[in-house]
């Protein structure tokens, strides 16, 4: 790019897993460089990647036919190596990097809660399903966690305003106590779930869960006076408790159902009482 040219963060990668862990990392990358001759076309990893940054595809000879193909998995440009070198060839990046940062300006607004800006359930979903995608080619454990928040939602029409704030507060300390890689969603007015991408055994996710709640009991400043929640959690393990993104979420929202709200000592979940597990399969047929 020329010196008058907006700087960008770009990074390449060797294999889709590769680019995956460098977006769900804590540097920020606006676009990623990826070998279309080496790696193989993959609807679902290729739609991973392209979630979170432009995606450029680099060949050595670009013909319409292979450039459609990438397109249609979601690439946002096929470019030859010959071209990457040139300026002609960082400008199309950067053409790229804009189109994406435009598209998503408007697909945030439809993909978010508008009370706290955190995802709401659909984009959740299809968050989990793209990395569902990437796990049946690299298997590895996930987990969903789902929060029942208990007076953070009530109806008071006199206290709308603070029940709002309120909420909005709640957004802010869940997505403070997990990684950037995690994803916080709003799911309704009392829930909330977060998607723990990348674990490496049960009793993590049980340990985020415990973390998340204990933040959670911590009164909240709301105007002039303090509020306090109860909270109960779901954990749904992926695969232990299912291979479907629907399935695993409705599984994690149904313990929560299910499970008595806490309000000063660590998260009771339904994994922790069989009545609570069978109320949970109940309401999940």
């Amino acid at each position: 790019m020329t010196a008058s040219e907006p700087a960008f963060a770009i990074t390449t990668a060797a294999s889709w897993s590769e680019a995956l862990e460098r977006l769900e990392g804590d540097e920020r990358y606006d676009a990623v460089i990826a070998d279309g001759d080496a790696l193989p076309a993959s609807a679902g990893e290729v739609a991973a990647i392209a979630d979170r940054a432009a995606l450029v595809i680099v060949v050595v000879e670009p013909d319409a036919e292979h450039a459609a193909g990438w397109l249609r998995q979601g690439a946002d440009d096929v470019l030859g190596r010959d071209e990457l070198a040139s300026v002609i060839g960082w400008r199309r990046v950067r053409f790229a990097i804009e189109r994406r940062r435009r598209g998503a300006h408007g697909h945030a607004a439809h993909s978010t809660d508008p009370g706290t800006g955190l995802p709401h359930r659909r984009q959740l979903v299809e968050h989990l399903r793209q990395l569902l995608a990437l796990r049946e080619r690299e298997p590895a454990p996930m987990a969903v966690l789902a929060l029942r928040i208990e007076d953070a939602s009530a109806r008071d029409e006199c206290d709308a305003a603070a029940a709002a704030a309120l909420r909005r507060k709640i957004a802010v300390r869940l997505r403070a106590g997990v990684r950037a890689s995690d994803v916080v969603a709003a799911i309704d007015g009392d829930a909330f779930a977060v998607l723990l991408g990348s674990i490496l055994t049960a009793a993590d996710a049980d340990r985020v869960a415990a973390k998340l709640v204990a933040a959670l009991l911590v009164p909240f400043s709301v105007g002039a006076s303090e509020r306090g929640v109860a909270v109960a959690v779901g954990i749904a393990h992926y695969p232990h408790d299912g291979q479907e993104a629907e399935r695993l979420l409705r599984r994690a929202l149904a313990l929560a159902a299910a499970a008595p709200a806490m309000a000063q000592a660590g998260p009771a979940t339904a994994r922790d009482g069989a009545g609570a597990e069978r109320a949970a399969a109940n309401d999940e047929r």
